[in-house]
């Protein structure tokens, strides 16, 4: 009964979390300077799930979406959705949304409760940016046929950008775990019995 409860709580986590990436596509999209990949909020609800949710419910959520997406349902920025944007400039940072997600979720659930910002933030950085980057980036190179420095450089005009949701995501994200300090595992007391004295 434990079990099919956690089950059941699972699944409507993954759905609410896929449902609040989807919300904040309603946020128009911008291309700064023409380049091929436009700027969305989505990339932040991306960092807030990984955050709240741990590795495997993060990245179940963000594929649900993605799902949904391929599906034809216009949930991204835009109204954009089908299969076609999984082989445009952007199909890199689509793909490493889930990865981008459980990389956060891993960082911040091995340190389990409570909550520390600091940690979160350097955690929702090296996924939300650096992992999501290290893929987005060169696929924006090889499905816009420009070089990987221009995608590197234009891609540099997301940073500040990303950054600050970084930082948003993980003050939300405190918010979420002192509301349900459940979501976080525990952390194991440190035992010093066998240290010597």
């Amino acid at each position: 009964m434990h079990t099919s409860s956690n089950r059941t709580r699972d699944l409507a986590l993954t759905a609410t979390f896929a449902a609040f990436i989807a919300v904040l596509g309603l946020v128009p999209a911008f291309s700064p300077f023409g380049f091929p990949v436009p700027i969305t909020l989505q990339s932040l609800g991306v960092m807030v799930v990984g955050a709240v949710l741990g590795p495997r419910r993060a990245a179940a959520a963000v594929l649900f979406f993605l799902l949904l997406v391929a599906l034809g349902l216009p949930l991204l920025a835009g109204g954009r959705g089908g299969l076609g944007v999984f082989a445009g400039p952007s199909a890199g940072y689509l793909l490493g949304f889930p990865v981008a997600a459980a990389v956060i979720g891993a960082l911040v659930y091995r340190r389990g409760a409570p909550y520390q910002l600091g940690h979160g933030l350097v955690a929702t950085v090296i996924g939300g940016i650096i992992a999501l980057y290290a893929i987005g980036v060169p696929v924006t190179a090889w499905r816009a046929g420009i070089s990987l420095p221009a995608a590197m450089s234009g891609s540099a005009l997301f940073l500040v950008g990303d950054l600050a949701k970084a930082v948003l995501a993980a003050v939300v994200a405190g918010a979420v775990h002192r509301a349900d300090p459940r979501l976080l595992p525990s952390r194991a007391p440190v035992d010093t019995s066998a240290v010597p004295v």
